[in-house]
Formats: structure tokens, sequence, C-alpha cells
């Protein structure tokens, strides 16, 4: 790596990239990307932080890498520094603070600030791009969107307006920047990419969002606390790594194995992989759901409706290895104690397809206070339960012994866990433990994996958190819902969102086998283009029957009967 210095800035040449350090303002030109605005802002529940001086940047150098340190004198804190550590790959952009206090927001690549011209405000760094790649599936479908557009990489969300953007939770932590504007919903254009990835472990991952909030050519990136980090002496941000890349796709291999290199994400699923993990599946949630009229499609989760949805498929070929009984089996979502009105054998019925060289997965909804006491969530302002509280030692044991009973007792074979979005959201909400964010995540699927393994070793454990880092606490990634419409209200075919997902899942967490789901379908054209394309890019996941939910198409004995076909080659 080449540095050449002048009297007004720094300029590195490292082959890969070419950067400009001003030595004059907090600022850095990355060449034909982006101006990088090297203020920050570190807020706390006792007010915004706002620079009101910067110093000069300090370089050292050593083995092959720069680091520019920008002293920054700041209302919140004792001190403030934004380091740029340049190697000859990639360039990292963090924030350190030294003092007291507790977080409610970070933002990177800007802030609030009074430089020392007197300009005033938020300052954004300026982004020579066209579009910026999301890794999460949104709604209205957009992949690539303008680059103007925002994006949120959450684990908060539904299915109300300004939320459907959590249908994985977490998604990778990356953004893909490209010259080239999209040319349709799912489409990714070819050419340059800059990958923008969040560089933490699970330790330091304790906020529930990281927003890209773009405004008239400039962006910032903000990552929100919520108010339950704590500071105490010192504190160093999340960094923001930079890199070139080919495609979006190489930009979330990179984040990965950045993650990796720094003993920051496992390098795969920690434990065996099982056989029959790999079986085709069938879910009965779309034909819960193409079945209802004029009632919920929960009260539709019978052991009656299961054998004769399970009877047809047999009949034309189909014996799905594994079979998902869907929401709502059980009486209440926290404590899951079988609903025997609907499912008065569960025990002996599970048995009946062991002997069958079957197994049997459980819908979890992950979160629901539903069923348990107060003192084991979550809880509000008014001391409502709002969510299961995973640092709770109560909620824990609980947990245990559900195992026990569910995998133990009943004899099922382990979950698909749903609803990870629900997080407990809300800076006065109050927590046994202080973690928050995907950390607090992280340590309820946690505590669900170690629970289920104790009892049953092989135990498969389905999510949909296409993470790096949540590779130890799941064996399987969901593909989950599929969406509808783009931002113009065109249909976007099921088949291609069923590509774009399997990429993000498959690039992020290699090593995991992928569950393609399969729900909702708009059409039974749909549903065939998409089955046929399943068993070239993961488990194979059957969820209709009889018809398509969406349109009341039927489905016919020769339509199953190709389903046969496809999971047979």
């Amino acid at each position: 790596m080449r540095i050449t210095t002048t009297d007004t800035a720094y300029h590195l040449d490292s082959g890969h990239y070419h950067l400009t350090v001003s030595r004059t303002d907090p600022s850095a030109e990355l060449v034909g990307w982006m101006t990088l605005s090297l203020l920050a802002s570190v807020n706390t529940r006792g007010g915004r932080d706002e620079t009101y001086e910067t110093l000069p940047p300090v370089l050292a150098e050593r083995e092959g890498v720069a680091v520019f340190d920008f002293p920054q004198r700041t209302t919140e804190w004792e001190t403030k520094t934004v380091r740029l550590t340049c190697t000859p790959e990639t360039i990292a952009l963090e924030v350190r603070v030294e003092g007291d206090g507790v977080l409610s927001d970070v933002t990177l690549l800007g802030g609030r600030a009074v430089l020392n011209t007197r300009a005033a405000g938020t300052f954004r760094s300026g982004v020579h791009a066209r579009g910026v790649f999301s890794p999460t599936p949104a709604h209205p479908v957009s992949v690539v969107r303008p680059v103007s557009a925002p994006v949120a990489l959450t684990v908060i969300g539904d299915a109300s307006p300004g939320r459907l953007h959590a249908v994985f939770s977490p998604p990778p932590l990356v953004l893909a920047f490209c010259k080239d504007e999209p040319t349709g919903a799912t489409a990714v254009p070819d050419g340059q990419w800059l990958g923008a990835s969040v560089r933490a472990g699970i330790t330091d991952l304790t906020f529930t969002e990281l927003s890209y909030e773009p405004l008239d050519g400039g962006a910032l990136l903000r990552l929100d606390y919520e108010g339950h980090t704590e500071v105490r002496g010192a504190w160093t941000s999340p960094a923001v790594v930079l890199r070139a890349a080919s495609s979006p796709w190489e930009a979330i291999s990179h984040h990965r194995a950045d993650l990796v290199g720094h003993g920051l994400a496992p390098e795969g699923p920690t434990g065996e992989r099982h056989a029959w993990w790999s079986e085709p599946i069938f879910c009965g949630w779309g034909a819960q759901c193409a079945r209802a009229d004029g009632v919920s499609p929960v009260e539709l989760s019978r052991q009656d409706l299961y054998d004769g949805w399970l009877g047809r498929l047999e009949e034309h070929g189909i014996v799905p290895g594994t079979i998902v009984i869907d929401d709502r089996w059980q009486l209440t979502y926290g404590n899951l104690e079988t609903d025997e009105a609907k499912w008065p054998a569960l025990r002996e019925w599970i048995a009946a397809r062991h002997e069958r060289g079957q197994r049997v997965l459980l819908w979890w909804r992950a979160w629901s206070p539903d069923g348990l006491p107060a003192e084991e969530c979550v809880t509000d302002a008014g001391g409502r339960a709002v969510a299961a509280d995973p640092s709770n030692p109560a909620y824990r044991l609980r947990v245990r012994a559900i195992m026990e009973r569910l995998l133990g007792e009943l004899g099922a074979d382990g979950f698909k866990i749903d609803f990870t979005q629900w997080f407990p959201s809300g800076s006065h909400l109050k927590a046994y433990g202080s973690t928050w964010g995907l950390a607090l995540l992280h340590e309820l699927l946690a505590t669900m994996y170690e629970a289920a393994k104790r009892v049953k070793p092989d135990a498969l454990m389905v999510t949909h958190t296409p993470h790096p880092a949540f590779a130890d606490v799941s064996d399987m990634i969901r593909l989950n819902d599929v969406l509808e419409f783009d931002a113009r209200g065109d249909a976007v075919p099921a088949v291609d969102q069923l590509r774009y997902r399997h990429a993000v899942a498959a690039h992020a967490m290699p090593g995991h086998l992928i569950d393609t789901d399969q729900w909702p379908m708009p059409s039974r054209a749909d549903w065939l283009a998409y089955a046929r394309e399943q068993p070239s890019l993961g488990v194979p996941a059957l969820y209709y029957v009889e018809s398509i939910d969406n349109s009341g198409e039927p489905i016919s004995g020769a339509d199953l009967r190709q389903v046969a076909e496809w999971w047979r080659r």
C-alpha cells in the first residue's frame, strides 16, 4: 500500500482502491464511490452527541496497515475519536468514546456537528452510486433499489406498512452499492460493487436495527440501541467495513469471511448434520390456509386434517421425510401445551410417523408471552408482559422443561422457529438482564438450541436468521414467506424471490441446509414454477395439497405426481 502526503491530504493507493484523506477536515474521498464523512454521533439517553471541534488526523502505519485517528471534541463524551483503518483490501470505520452514558443510537459515516468553518447540523457521506442492494426481503419487493431509498436491516417487523422488512431476522448486516440502476424487482446489475458491512460479534450486536438513511445525495448509517447499552469508561462501536466486490453475493461472502476471520462468527454449523434433515418437507400451513373458509387457518391445525392431507399426497407418490405441524397445535404459544381437542393423540401420531420412517417438527412462535407469567417476560411501563425473556433464568428453565416434554415425552424431532422479528422493541421496556438487540435474540435461540440438543442430539432447529454469527443456533435456514408486488404494484414471480433469498442465505451461511419454504403462492402456475426449482436450491418444502389459497385454483393429482417426480430427480 503506497501513501503519499501533501499539505492538504494523504493519498493511498492499495491496488484495490484509491483513498484521499483530508488533513484539514473530517472527510475522505473513496474514489468513484463515496465522499466519506468522518463524523459520528454517539447519542445517549441524556442528550444528542454533537461534535463542536475537529482536530487534524493522526496517521500511524504498521505492517501494511494505515490507521487514521480523527479526534473530535463533543458535548456528550470526555473524548471521541473516529478511526479509519486501511488494509490493502478494506477500509474500516469506527468511533471510540470515553465517559459514561446509556446509548440511544449511533450514527456512522455522518453525524451532528458544528464544524470549524461554523457550518452546523447533520452531515452525511456523499454517495456516488446509483443502486443499493439489500440482503433482506422487503415489501414492496426491491432487491436493488435506487440509492436514494432507505434500507432497514433489523429484528423488528411485521406486515404493517413500513415494517415488512424483517422476513430475515436478522439478515447479514451488509449493503452493496452499484453504478447502475436495476431493471426489475429482483434484477441485480452487472459491474463493480462496493460492499459496506458491519464487523461485530454477538457480544457487540446489542442494537436492534442498522438503517441506511439517504437524503439529497448523502447518507449515513444508524445503529439503534434503544437505551439498553450502558457505557462505563470507554466504548468502541462496531466497524463499518468497505470493500470492493464483483457482485452483492461476493459482498455477502466477504462479510462472512471478515466475521469468521476476526473470530466473530463460527466457521460453520457447530453440530453434526444428520441425513434425515435433508429429506423433503411437508408443512401444513398452506393447506390450512387453503382449507380455511370463514374460519381462521390456525383452527385447522388438526390431526384428522393432517392425516387426510398426507394420505392424499401418498396416493400420488409424495411421502415427505419431514412433517411440520404448523400454527396452532398448541394451547398457548409461550408454554406449548398440546391442544388435545385438535391433536387428541399427538404422541401416538408422532410414533406412527416414526414407524413409517418420517420425522415430525413442531411450529414454535418465538418471543410469545402467551401462557407465561409476567416475571419471566420483558415487560412494558405498565408491567404487562411483552415477550418471553431469555435473559431470565426462570424462563430458561422453562424452556428446558418444554424441550423435555415435547422432544422426550411426545417424541417430536425438532422445531420450525418463527416470528423472530417480533423483538420486544422499546427504550422503556424492562428485562431481567442487560443484553438487548440481536444479541438478545441470539440468547433466545441459544437457549432453545442447547435445551433441544440436550434432550435429542439430532433435533432439527429451523430458523430464518441468515446472519453468519447465528450459525451456532440454527441447523437449517428457512427462506420464509413469499411477498407479492414491486414498487409499481406489479406482481413479482415467486420463483424469482426464491432464487434471490437462496443466494443470500447460501453466501451468508454456506454450511447450512436451506428450507426453501413455499407460502403464500399467488397462483397454481407460480406454485408449480416454485416447486420445480426447489430441489435444485435446497430442501424442497410442500405446503399445498388440495388448492392454492390466494387463487382458489384446485391442485390435481397430475400436479402432485409432477411434484413427486421433481423430488425423485
